[in-house]
């Protein structure tokens, strides 16, 4: 097969959840443990970081992964789900996987995929294991895919553990309880490993400490060792990155740092990141402060992140951004609320398979819409979204695809309005810009 003939391979023999959702999952680690177990054990052949987390996990990845590129590390990075090609999902020092390696990869244990039946995210998994253990990285940082308990990644034994935040999200299947939810997170902690937790949440400590105990994990709340302070003197919102003054227990430590990532919310994923830097430098990593500023600032350059409140255009101001659940969405529209502008435009497409009502009603009733879906199968119809928006007061046009919404919003736009596009993954991997 070639490249194209494998990534169809790829998605329909093997279901993928981002594509079809619940009947993309399965439960259980047994697949994955059979795949490394065929395969040589690969998770067993580098250092590793587990990151999970329901909001956030992508970017303290990325922000980690270039961290540790910049401190002169061969650092690899698996994250999900893709935005545009299957390959930005396993990066070796912010390079994608290269399609050769993925067609002759999966021409070598096709025999075994038959065999076993695993899913395409326990293939990509095995994928991502081998690839690592093979380009002999110093370590590897690990996104989970959903959950942490069961999820594909959790055959590993990290050096450190980091959990971002708990908020609501897949609830049908990790819970639908924020302690439950807390819970499945929980299950990336290993015995004796470090286990990291970004924000402290009343809801959920209990969950965190009590798993640790049991694991005999050392256990640090990051917030309460880090603070992350905003300076007085505030950057424009077209700056190319956002300027924070950190704190450790309340004493001045990294003043005037710069993060390339330039939601607000990566306040909250800060003191996870530098905790979890701060745990591997004492495990014998040398990673300086100059090289700490180098990846925080240059992260998309190191890493190619994209898609976290991304500015693809100055006039009209043009941000898209993946938050899509209420947690995440609620720090979104806080901070679009702070931007100067005469009007807002919202590009909006959603999945099929969450209640959307909780998020409708964070969204500002004064915005102009534009009701869109993304070309996979769990897009929810433009027309519905818009029938359930205007229930809520959110009114403006349904439109059959990304790119028509896009170029609706934009004509619309004069250049001191502001142009935002989200609600899903999904709608943001369509943006040409990005």
């Amino acid at each position: 097969m070639n490249y194209t003939e494998t990534l169809a391979y790829l998605y329909q023999q093997l279901p993928m959840y981002q594509r079809v959702g619940a009947a993309g999952f399965k439960k259980g680690l047994g697949n994955t443990e059979a795949l490394a177990v065929a395969m040589g054990n690969p998770e067993r052949k580098f250092r590793a970081v587990h990151v999970a987390g329901t909001n956030g996990k992508g970017s303290s990845s990325n922000m980690l992964a270039a961290v540790l590129q910049a401190a002169g590390y061969r650092v690899g990075l698996y994250t999900s789900p893709h935005l545009r090609e299957f390959t930005e999902r396993i990066r070796l020092n912010g390079q994608e996987l290269t399609p050769d390696y993925l067609v002759q990869w999966v021409a070598r244990w096709q025999p075994l995929f038959e065999e076993i039946q695993p899913s395409f995210f326990e293939m990509c998994v095995a994928l991502a294991y081998s690839y690592f253990a093979e380009e002999q990285v110093d370590i590897a940082v690990i996104e989970v895919g959903l959950g942490g308990r069961l999820d594909s990644t959790n055959i590993i034994t990290p050096l450190v553990s980091l959990i971002t935040n708990i908020s609501y999200d897949h609830q049908a299947m990790l819970g639908d309880t924020l302690p439950l939810i807390a819970a499945e997170k929980a299950g990336i902690i290993k015995p004796g490993v470090p286990a990291i937790i970004s924000q402290t949440q009343p809801e959920v400590v209990e969950v965190f400490e009590q798993k640790a105990q049991a694991e005999n994990a050392p256990l640090l709340f990051a917030d309460q060792e880090y603070q992350v302070l905003q300076p007085v003197e505030t950057v424009a919102p077209e700056a190319a990155t956002q300027l924070v003054d950190v704190q450790r227990h309340g004493t001045p430590y990294l003043a005037q740092l710069e993060l390339g990532l330039l939601g607000d919310y990566q306040r909250l994923n800060l003191p996870g990141v530098l905790a979890t830097v701060d745990e591997l430098q004492q495990q014998g990593f040398t990673i300086s402060e100059d090289a700490l500023r180098t990846g925080l600032r240059e992260v998309s350059r190191l890493t190619g992140f994209a898609g976290r409140w991304t500015i693809i255009s100055r006039q009209p101001l043009t941000i898209c951004d993946t938050a899509h659940n209420e947690a995440g969405l609620r720090l979104t529209m806080h901070q679009l609320a702070q931007l100067p502008h005469q009007q807002l435009h919202l590009v909006l497409g959603v999945v099929n398979d969450k209640d959307v009502s909780p998020v409708l009603r964070l969204l500002p009733p004064e915005a102009t819409y534009y009701f869109c879906q993304a070309s996979i199968p769990r897009a929810l119809p433009a027309e519905a979204l818009a029938a359930q928006a205007a229930e809520v007061g959110l009114h403006g046009a349904a439109y059959p695809t990304v790119a028509e919404a896009v170029q609706a919003a934009r004509a619309a736009a004069t250049a001191e309005d502001v142009v935002y596009i989200g609600g899903s993954t999904f709608v943001v991997a369509e943006v040409d810009e990005l």
